[in-house]
């Protein structure tokens, strides 16, 4: 699996002319873009939030300060709380795209949580010098773990606005960053129903916008394309 990975994100670097995937991501975003989709493509649009005016609505703040600063939401990890803030959005989809800017101020951490009704599914984790994707546990009583589908080093510059790309079909789970792809895993696990999506922050702040979703529809030319590697894996 971990080969099959490899060559996955190798792949579709050279096709997308994304330069080498062992090399540090160093390039920023500093607007939201339009990267186009690898995976998956585009279907109809859910939810739009330009994240420029206080949280409300759907959106439910369970940890930390979430504020709007210079046009874009604030989250700020909370001594007191001794958990990373937390805020999520109640929405329905299965398969999907998620698009929007992000930008690390001293936080550790950040993540992009998808969650069912009972608890996490899977997330999207960003350092500072590394980008995940990962199967959560779900109940923490079994039979499922947790599991890191790939993990890939980058160099995000603090203080700076990044684009997160995210595709989800069926089990498998596709990430690029400021127009790189990055991160690929599969897990029977990640093939369920969603019923929310969440962003938290780890130490000091991180400000996000322009988050969007999007149905996704299966791309015509995946198929071929996954099939061909995973056939040169086992030459």
């Amino acid at each position: 699996m971990r080969l099959f990975s490899r060559a996955l994100v190798a792949a579709c670097a050279g096709a997308l002319a994304l330069g080498s995937s062992s090399s540090p991501i160093a390039r920023g975003a500093d607007t939201a873009s339009e990267p186009s989709t690898v995976m998956t493509v585009r279907g109809k649009l859910l939810f739009r939030d330009s994240l420029d005016r206080p949280l409300g609505g759907d959106w439910k703040t369970a940890k930390g300060k979430w504020e709007v600063v210079d046009g874009a939401i604030r989250g700020s990890e909370l001594p007191d709380d001794h958990h990373g803030a937390v805020t999520r959005r109640t929405m329905a989809f299965r398969n999907a795209v998620i698009q929007y800017a992000f930008k690390l101020e001293g936080a550790k951490t950040t993540t992009l949580s998808l969650n069912d009704a009972k608890g996490h599914v899977c997330r999207v984790v960003i350092t500072p010098a590394l980008l995940s994707v990962r199967k959560d546990d779900h109940d923490h009583d079994g039979p499922d773990k947790a599991a890191v589908l790939q993990t890939r080093k980058v160099a995000i510059e603090p203080g700076r606005w990044h684009t997160l790309l995210v595709e989800i079909q069926g089990g498998e789970m596709l990430t690029r960053l400021d127009g790189e792809t990055v991160a690929y895993g599969t897990n029977d696990g990640i093939d369920v129903g969603k019923a929310n999506l969440g962003l938290t922050v780890a130490g000091a702040s991180a400000s996000f916008k322009d988050l969007r979703v999007w149905e996704a529809q299966p791309n015509p030319d995946w198929s071929a394309s996954r099939a061909k590697l995973a056939s040169s894996t086992q030459r």
